[in-house]
């Protein structure tokens, strides 16, 4: 593995109460293997325009310092595209900007946008900043060197305004947008899941019609963890023991996928398979339990469920309340997947399950091809590390 470490990055948004599209974008760039570029900019208003704006801003920016350009090179030009508002005198976009050096180092860059919140060992810590005008715009400027768990909270103003007129008076302050991240910060979420929590929040604030576009991007410096998930026996029985050699040869945590796959390893581990009979979910076949394996669960209904979790986390991640906190197999598989690995490698047997064959079980062979190769495609988008085996 060429590095022990990984940036985490997920982000949502909020669109304004009555507008079809969002005034705010979001865009990452790797110049390298941990050199990351990320990118929150804010149209001013709301709407058509707002997008459009926002759009060209975070993507110039990304574009243009991912291909080793300057800071200062990327504000002129900026400047010198988008045009200042006649009535208001401010820029058409704000932007924040986090850049990522060698998985070590991290600079932050802010025109406009609310003061990022930094989380180190869960506590708010406050970078030092320092000033800078380019193009006679005031560009605040920090930097910091990266310990494990490290957490950037980039926001637009949606966050700060959210619950103004409503809940609260003058709107969710910083103080206390910080004292709530502090609250229900915890070492195992991903990022995505740390925005998708804050942006509820919000949601909540605004009465569930935002009156802002409002959007939460959450950058994790983290230790890379592996999981394992073997899918299925191989289509020669010969390779048995092959198959089940490189599974448990592999470092990190393990997951079994359907019956036979089951059996044929607690044959290899010489260890009783124990089946859990409660059903945590009516629509999911019940876990089980082999020692030495992390979890046991059915295949195709469960990796069904589990592609349809993260298709959602992908979108708007409506279905994160689903699966988060329920026990079921998917729901487990979901958890580890998406919270825990960053890098995932897949043992898929090929072989034909008889009991598939059945008219009243249309479950056929490309079916069960085509659920691992969408799951791995949502894996890979979301900036996993995944490899697979065919057996």
């Amino acid at each position: 593995m060429k590095n022990s470490m990984c940036i985490d990055i997920g982000y949502n948004s909020l669109i304004k109460y009555q507008e079809q599209l969002c005034g705010d974008t979001v865009e990452t760039a790797a110049e390298s293997e941990g050199n990351e570029i990320i990118v929150l900019a804010d149209g001013l208003g709301s709407g058509v325009k707002a997008n459009i704006l926002s759009t060209l801003t975070a993507k110039i920016i990304s574009t243009m310092m991912s291909n080793g350009l300057s800071v200062e090179e990327c504000v002129a030009t900026i400047a010198s595209t988008l045009p200042v508002c006649e009535v208001r005198k401010v820029a058409y976009s704000t932007f924040t900007i986090l850049q990522i050096v060698n998985y070590k180092e991290a600079y932050v860059y802010q025109y406009d946008n609310p003061k990022l919140i930094f989380l180190r060992d869960g506590k708010n810590y406050e970078l030092e900043t320092e000033d800078m005008m380019i193009c006679d715009k005031h560009i605040t400027k920090a930097h910091i060197d990266l310990k494990v768990n490290d957490t950037f909270v980039l926001m637009s103003d949606g966050v700060e305004h959210a619950g103004i007129g409503a809940t609260m008076n003058f709107g969710w302050e910083r103080p206390e947008v910080i004292d709530y991240l502090e609250t229900m910060y915890y070492d195992g979420y991903s990022s995505k899941t740390f925005a998708t929590i804050l942006l509820e929040k919000c949601n909540d604030l605004y009465g569930g019609k935002p009156g802002d576009d409002t959007t939460v991007a959450v950058v994790k410096f983290r230790e890379r963890k592996i999981v394992n998930l073997m899918f299925g026996p191989p289509r020669d029985p010969l390779d048995d023991k092959i198959m089940l050699r490189d599974f448990f040869g592999n470092q990190g945590k393990y997951i079994i996928a359907g019956g036979t796959t089951s059996q044929m390893a607690a044959r290899y581990l010489k260890r009783p398979i124990e089946v859990n009979l409660d059903y945590e979910d009516d629509e999911i076949p019940p876990t089980a339990s082999i020692e030495g394996v992390d979890l046991v669960t059915e295949g195709v209904i469960t990796i069904n469920r589990v592609l349809s979790y993260a298709q959602s986390y992908l979108e708007d991640n409506e279905k994160f309340y689903e699966w988060s906190y329920k026990q079921d197999g998917a729901s487990l598989i979901t958890s580890m997947l998406l919270e825990e690995a960053t890098d995932i490698e897949f043992f898929v047997g090929k072989a034909i399950n008889e009991a598939h064959q059945s008219p009243n079980i249309p479950i056929g062979f490309s079916i069960k091809m085509r659920l691992i190769d969408d799951l791995i495609k949502c894996l890979q988008k979301m900036g996993k590390r995944v490899s697979v085996r065919y057996y």
